[in-house]
């Protein structure tokens, strides 16, 4: 079981206690940077085995093919080699789709073999992988233990929520399928954390939720808000299937059970990241930072996007296979995107909540034609209102954290002496001792 001081590392980046990285989202691409750039690539473009309803890019039913849609060799090799000359010691890779896994294990050890080609000295690779889960077996968790792939897979909950919407092109549901993929993980002793997508089926079941993550042994896992839009269809407003009243409730109800009377046990992002900022660190996630992070989203043909929400000819700003990645990454596109996130409408601007959101996700704000103003987030309500009910038992638990973390730092940095005032905090936050623990 991971602790609190680990797993507030995780969300810190602090690499004398983090144990592992996130899960393989858009969120976690932001997050997770090499050279200050983070990378994800739709492997096989729409192409996926299962046809849910929701999904926010797939539009092919469940019915990939019949020629699964691969990054070409010499694109991918190109893209590897410009990247890993930038890398600066550390290169990240987050794969996705549709349903990375069709694009076979041959690719993959293609990647492997490249990233290893034209890495330099001990540069450290990561690559993060989003699945389903149904397409697993054990040459699979075989290849991602060797590698040290970290796995993100998709459970919506116990069987029969899942099979609700997570069904194939059949409406066979693929509970089963997952539950399988996820055992051949573990017989590996693979890194995956579970992705559950919040929907109409189980807005109302947190509790639910969290005793099927304890009774399955699942101490990693992330909830996202069920958005029913296409992420190539960026003019067109959100839709949304729950209400933020309806997430909101969910968002109390889930604090109760990650809280645990003060003792957590499960790992979920919302509330780490929420941790991290009352622990005085920044948080991680790209919706919860001041800006977003600079993030290359890759098609499988090579075009390239500033964020998986916006993927669309008006904010292609190159393609991989055909242009320097120096000039991509100096794409003017790239500032008029970075620029969104701190357009903070003026309701923002004064909310007592602000340094835990900064204006939570561009995609859920409604915005004016020249994207000078918008509305604030879809789920604005929601996160006040678990704010709000969170805020003192949050307070404890990261003073508490924090006093663990100091006392560890002060035996592991400055072999037990109090640090002087201009030095970095022994709790480990990145912050001067003054502007820190010194006045908690």
């Amino acid at each position: 079981m991971i602790t609190m001081e680990e797993r507030l590392a995780c969300v810190a980046g602090d690499a004398r206690l983090a144990r592992r990285e996130d899960a393989t989202t858009m969120e976690s691409a932001c997050a997770t940077n090499a050279a200050g750039v983070s990378v994800m690539w739709k492997t096989v473009h729409e192409d996926c085995n299962l046809a849910c309803d929701y999904c926010y890019y797939s539009t092919c039913g469940g019915k990939p093919g019949p020629k699964i849609n691969k990054i070409a060799p010499e694109t991918l090799e190109k893209f590897i080699r410009e990247y890993m000359g930038l890398s600066r010691g550390a290169a990240s890779f987050a794969w996705q789709g549709g349903e990375p896994l069709l694009a076979g294990l041959d690719f993959f050890e293609m990647v492997v073999s490249l990233q290893a080609k034209y890495a330099p000295p001990h540069t450290m690779i990561s690559n993060a992988l989003q699945t389903n889960g149904t397409l697993i077996h054990e040459r699979w968790a075989a290849f991602f233990k060797k590698y040290h792939f970290l796995l993100g897979v998709s459970l919506d909950g116990p069987r029969h929520i899942h099979d609700m919407r997570r069904v194939d092109a059949l409406g066979q549901g693929s509970f089963e399928r997952v539950m399988k993929g996820i055992a051949h993980l573990r017989s590996q002793h693979v890194d995956f954390n579970i992705l559950t997508v919040i929907h109409r089926e189980n807005v109302g079941r947190a509790k639910e939720l969290f005793a099927f993550y304890k009774q399955e042994g699942f101490d990693f896992v992330q909830f996202i808000p069920c958005m029913k839009f296409q992420s190539q269809q960026v003019q067109q407003p959100g839709i949304y299937e729950i209400t933020p009243e309806e997430y909101g409730q969910f968002l109390c109800e889930a604090f109760d059970c990650w809280y645990n009377d003060g003792h957590p046990v499960i790992s979920e992002r919302f509330f780490d990241n929420m941790l991290s900022v009352y622990a005085h660190r920044d948080a991680e996630l790209c919706t919860r930072r001041k800006v977003c992070g600079k993030t290359l989203i890759l098609e499988q043909n090579g075009d390239a996007y500033p964020c998986d929400f916006y993927i669309h000819p008006d904010w292609k700003i190159g393609n991989v296979g055909t242009d320097a990645l120096t000039n991509i990454l100096n794409h003017p596109l790239y500032d008029t995107f970075l620029k969104l996130k701190p357009a903070l409408p003026e309701t923002c601007k004064s909310c007592e909540w602000l340094e835990l959101c900064y204006g939570g996700c561009p995609r859920n704000r409604r915005w004016n034609e020249d994207l000078s103003m918008s509305q604030p987030d879809y789920f604005c309500r929601s996160y006040r209102q678990v704010y709000a009910y969170a805020h003192d038992r949050m307070t404890a638990l990261a003073d508490r954290t924090r006093r663990n973390l100091f006392a560890e730092g002060l035996r592991y940095h400055y072999g037990g002496r109090t640090p002087g005032r201009n030095d970095p905090c022994a709790c480990g936050s990145g912050k001067k001792y003054k502007n820190c623990c010194a006045h908690p």
